[in-house]
This record gives structure tokens, sequence and C-alpha cells, in this order.
């Protein structure tokens, strides 16, 4: 069995998993920030809760993980590429936006966000725009 295509495949499956909760948290709070019954609060607590706990955290950790043994597979000297380099930076960027989230989720929790519906939009676009980025960076992999 080829190592490197299964955890490429691993990782690929994972990373979908963690972008998707990266969009789709960030829509909820815009949603919660703008409810005002405290039953939709509620709900939306639940729901916030779960998708980041159960989805995004172990979609991350495997992202991570599979990336690794992708990074061990291929050898350690790829991290001297510039390709490379500018990947890690961007999934280091996005692993701090999912914390940022966490704390937002954590603020929600306890009734004490301060943050708008509007911020939670403009705040929605920074995966997509890293997405954008790490895609063209691996695939035209520049020198």
């Amino acid at each position: 069995m080829n190592l490197y295509l299964l955890y490429k495949s691993l990782h690929l499956i994972s990373v979908i998993s963690w972008m998707a909760g990266l969009l789709y948290l960030p829509r909820i709070f815009v949603y919660h920030s703008e409810a005002k019954d405290n039953s939709q609060k509620e709900v939306f607590k639940v729901m916030e809760k779960k998708l980041y706990n159960y989805i995004m955290m172990p979609a991350m950790l495997l992202s991570w993980l599979f990336g690794i043994l992708l990074i061990h597979s291929i050898g350690f000297p790829s991290l001297g590429e510039l390709w490379m380099q500018i990947k890690i930076i961007a999934v280091l960027i996005l692993t701090y936006y999912h914390f940022s989230l966490g704390k937002f989720l954590n603020d929600f929790a306890k009734e004490n966000s301060n943050k708008t519906a509007k911020f939670f939009r403009i705040y929605n676009e920074i995966p997509t725009i890293i997405l954008i980025v790490v895609i063209f960076v691996v695939v035209f992999k520049p020198i």
C-alpha cells in the first residue's frame, strides 16, 4: 500500500471537514447574535458546541496529524521550499482562527458576547481567503 496516497487522502478528508466547520460556525454566530428569543439562543449554543467539539476539533487534529505524516513521507527537506512555508504559515493562521472561534463560542455560552452579526459576517471571510491561497500555493508550488 502506498502510505503517501493514504495520508494524502485522509489529509484532504480532514481538511474539508475542518474547513466546513470553520466556514459554518461563524454563520451560526451571526444568527445567534441576532436571536432575540432565549429558546433560540439555547438551540444555537447546542449547535455551536457540537460543531466545534465533535466535528471541528477532531478534523483539525487529524488535518495536522496527516499533514505531518505527509511531510514525513515526502521528506523534511520539503520544509525549506517556499510553497510549504507559505502553507504552514496559512495553517497556523487557520489554527489561530479555529481557537478564536472557540473563544467566541465560550463567550456565547456565558452570554458574554459583545460581537455583532456584522463582525461575524466579515470574520467569516478569513478562512475563505486562506483556503484560496493554500490551494494556489499547493497546486502551483512557487519556488
